[in-house]
């Protein structure tokens, strides 16, 4: 398992029926940003069973330090608010939320 010491935890619950256009625009116009400031994400994943149309993404940062940096220069980068503006209609809540990964003995952790 990959780790990172700091990860942004993403839900976004999408508009029902709105997943299909919404994945689209995010791989269209928000991916390519994301990988070039963020790096490729831990993971990505959509809900099937639970609370439906959410999309969970994970982002691994460094330190907070770098979390700041990376989340800066993409919402500086010019390419952008094109993604914001095309999303917009999709998106009904977002959550974000920084974790850590919690090391266990067991599991061969320091």
């Amino acid at each position: 398992m990959h780790h990172k010491p700091v990860v942004d935890h993403r839900i976004y619950t999408i508009r029902p029926r709105g997943m299909p256009e919404f994945i689209e625009i995010f791989d269209r116009l928000a991916m390519p940003v994301l990988l070039e400031h963020l790096g490729a994400p831990l993971g990505f994943y959509t809900s099937s069973i639970g609370p439906l149309n959410q999309v969970v993404h994970l982002w691994g940062y460094d330190s907070l330090d770098d979390f700041e940096r990376r989340s800066q220069a993409r919402d500086s980068d010019p390419r952008f608010p094109a993604y914001l503006q095309a999303s917009a209609h999709l998106i009904i809540a977002q959550e974000t939320r920084i974790i850590r990964p919690v090391r266990f003995h067991s599991l061969g952790g320091a």
